[in-house]
């Protein structure tokens, strides 16, 4: 924790003033997307939707940028992979972030509800404009035809349409990038977006049907009279049962929210490590994909393509855990605990600004000035959440570098005696090996034995 909280104050301390640029510039970009998707969303809901992803990728933007600019002051990092000087190669990195950490981002984005509450809000603008142009129309000759309802998303033609076209374009760009003009890698980021984020939003209307569905079930009716009537002859078992739950119920959130958004910084930072990169593969996997490399069969090749799409999508996720789980639990609980101290602190802060103002009337008041006000907690919170979280990373990744020249370093010979045995035996294993009969093989010069 020691360690954390240096890495933690040196890039802060260092960084704050562009922490607080790109979160400043996300949210403010953030709002006025939804404002737009919303109009566009009271005459169509396919266009305000199409909108809609933009608004959740400043978000992201703001993240991966807050997170590049505490690169330089990530020592164990930047003794890997130092920063790169020129420009071009800048937004290549950037690029590179942007696009390996859409996925991981869009999923916590959808698992916290904020993707949900970007929806809530895009619905109220829309219904708001709605709302304008009927009353607009009243007296007059005029009609307002608000067209399909506006957050109608659900499994038809041109969702599916939307998805396959828009990762079908990704894909393309992916395969094809280097013939193609830098300025489409804008389209694909766009198209990345929006085949995740409709996925997303169709994942979850499907999960919640389906709850829903069971939920109704007369089924669940009899399990819960079974479990009530169990209730009363082990009671014992009943209430340990539930102190577990209880127990799973409070400390899921206190972990996963810290261990999701360091995810998303290991996503973001992996893609600049090019020898450090931890390396998995099983060797039936390996010969599986050997074997069917050797097909000559289109269609094989096709599916290749596209395992090797999704891949490139899943390896940086499962990079970034595996990093933290090589990290052991004593240093994510201390993380985990530091994130959580921040979090609780950004809650007192709204709290104590509401006491301190004191009571107002909402429509002359808090109606007007409420945005702005409980914006200034996440304008202090954001940038040392950020910073905790860069921090957390590069110690832990600093800890398995030493862990890593540690072995190194206990492997490697510690005497001069040693050093010229080593070197003997592989100079030795490197000549040829005599014929039995004393002769030199062909192409080779026979050795006496020493």
């Amino acid at each position: 924790m020691g360690e954390m909280l240096k890495a933690t104050g040196r890039v802060l301390w260092r960084h704050w003033p562009s922490l607080l640029a790109w979160y400043l510039a996300g949210v403010v970009a953030r709002y006025w997307l939804i404002v737009l998707a919303g109009f566009v969303g009271a005459y169509t809901s396919v266009g305000g939707l199409m909108i809609l992803p933009l608004a959740v990728l400043c978000r992201l933007i703001s993240l991966v940028g807050m997170l590049l600019v505490l690169r330089d002051g990530l020592r164990s990092l930047q003794a890997v992979a130092p920063l790169p000087d020129s420009a071009a190669e800048r937004r290549r990195t950037f690029l590179t972030a942007l696009l390996a950490s859409i996925l991981p981002f869009f999923a916590i984005y959808t698992a916290q509800g904020l993707l949900g509450s970007d929806v809530q809000a895009y619905s109220l603008r829309a219904l708001e404009k709605n709302s304008e142009e009927i009353g607009a129309t009243l007296g007059t000759d005029r009609t307002f035809d608000p067209g399909d309802n506006i957050t109608e998303l659900s499994f038809n033609a041109w969702t599916i349409a939307i998805i396959v076209l828009a990762f079908a374009a990704r894909w393309a760009w992916g395969r094809w990038s280097a013939k193609l003009p830098k300025v489409l890698s804008l389209a694909a980021v766009y198209c990345e977006v929006v085949w995740v984020f409709f996925s997303l939003l169709l994942l979850k209307d499907a999960v919640d049907s389906a709850t829903s569905w069971v939920d109704t079930r007369v089924a669940m009716v009899w399990v819960a009279d079974a479990r009530e009537a169990v209730t009363g002859w082990l009671a014992p078992f009943v209430w340990v049962g539930d102190g577990v739950g209880w127990l799973l119920g409070q400390a899921g959130p206190v972990l996963l929210e810290p261990i999701s958004w360091l995810t998303v910084a290991g996503v973001v930072y992996g893609q600049a490590i090019v020898a450090e990169k931890l390396q998995i593969q099983h060797r039936l996997v390996a010969e599986v994909r050997e074997r069917i490399a050797r097909v000559p069969n289109p269609l094989m090749r096709r599916l290749r393509d596209l395992g090797t799409e999704l891949a490139s999508r899943v390896i940086p996720i499962w990079r970034a855990v595996l990093l933290m789980w090589r990290a052991g639990p004593v240093t994510i609980a201390s993380y985990a605990l530091l994130y959580t101290a921040v979090v609780v602190a950004g809650s007192w802060l709204d709290y104590g600004i509401g006491r301190a103002l004191g009571p107002h009337d909402l429509y002359e008041f808090w109606t007007v000035y409420w945005p702005v006000i409980f914006l200034i907690p996440s304008l202090i919170i954001e940038p040392i959440r950020m910073a905790v979280i860069a921090g957390a990373y590069d110690t832990t990744f600093g800890m398995l570098r030493r862990a890593q020249d540690a072995r190194t370093d206990a492997a490697a010979p510690t005497t001069v005696e040693e050093a010229d045995a080593a070197a003997i035996t592989a100079a030795a294993g490197a000549l040829p090996t005599a014929s039995p009969r004393g002769s030199a093989p062909t192409g080779a010069t026979a050795v006496p034995a020493l």
